[in-house]
Order: structure tokens, then C-alpha cells, then sequence
């Protein structure tokens, strides 16, 4: 039962720190992406297209997690509550954060110094945004490491991956 009173305090928190770093990252690639288009004074295609992606990336975490705040709350009985719902949604979100994050550093180099460098117009937020993307890929691997542990528990206990996340 400790499990469950851990799992109910936790997974506000957890939802609640991915959406507010999500809200982040969408303004800083919201931003990037019009500056992009109104300027075209990308580096290169990679730059440009990679911070669309992370764009997507935010609005699909943003709008999921917080249905599943909900659906955690207001219907803790519904398929949507569920460990397998869960485990779907978190594993997809942590492909796209994977990706994203991955992605971006690759396109900007493992990082940039902006005292050093003059080929990026936006260099502090680019960094700022990849941060962020690492960031949000830690706390989408913790949730999911949690929701796999926590359907392990379901499985022994009967429930299956069906079951709640909450016995």
C-alpha cells in the first residue's frame, strides 16, 4: 500500500515538472521556428527542421500528459488510467523526446560555446532548448520506469497491464 501513496503524490509531480519544462520548450521552439521562418537564418535545413520537431514534440507532451492528469484524477477506473495506456503513451513520448533531443545535439554539435562561435544566430537558445529537451527526456524515462515497475506489481498482484495504477 506504500506504493499507492507514493504513485498518488508522485505522478502529479512528475506529470506536473514534464508539462511545465514542456510549456518551456515549446516557447523557445515556438520562438526559434518564427524567427526561422520570418528570417530564414537557419544554419541548415537540420537546425530548422529539428526545431519544428521538438515544436510537435512539446505540443504532443503538453496536451497527452495533461489528459492523463486527468484521466488519473477524474477516472481512475477508465482504460485510460490503466498501466498499459500508460506505458503505450510514455514510451512513445520518450521515443520522440529520445529522437528530438538526440536530434538537435547532433545538429548543433554536441552543444556551442556562444563566446566562440558565429554560425548560429540564436546560439543561447539553441542551448537553452536542447537543455531542456535532455531535461524532459530524464523526467519522461523516470515516469516510465516507475509505470513499468509499478505494472510488474499489477501483473503479481492479478491485475495484469490492465490494471489501475493505483490497486
Amino acid at each position: 500500500m506504500a506504493f499507492d501513496t507514493h504513485m498518488r503524490r508522485g505522478h502529479p509531480i512528475v506529470f506536473s515538472l514534464i508539462i511545465f519544462f514542456s510549456i518551456i520548450e515549446l516557447a523557445i521552439s515556438a520562438w526559434l521556428t518564427s524567427r526561422f521562418n520570418a528570417h530564414n537564418n537557419y544554419f541548415s535545413l537540420a537546425e530548422r527542421d529539428r526545431t519544428r520537431f521538438l515544436l510537435f514534440t512539446s505540443i504532443w507532451t503538453i496536451v497527452l500528459s495533461g489528459a492523463y492528469m486527468f484521466f488519473f484524477f477524474a477516472l481512475p477506473d477508465n482504460v485510460l488510467s490503466s498501466v498499459a495506456s500508460h506505458v503505450v503513451f510514455l514510451f512513445l513520448t520518450w521515443v520522440f523526446w529520445t529522437a528530438g533531443a538526440a536530434s538537435i545535439t547532433a545538429a548543433l554539435g554536441g552543444g556551442l560555446n556562444c563566446n566562440t562561435q558565429s554560425v548560429f544566430v540564436y546560439c543561447g537558445q539553441l542551448n537553452a532548448l536542447e537543455g531542456f529537451a535532455w531535461v524532459i527526456w530524464i523526467l519522461v524515462s523516470f515516469a516510465i520506469l516507475v509505470v513499468l515497475i509499478r505494472g510488474i506489481l499489477a501483473a503479481r498482484r492479478g491485475d495484469g497491464m490492465r490494471g489501475s495504477l493505483i490497486a
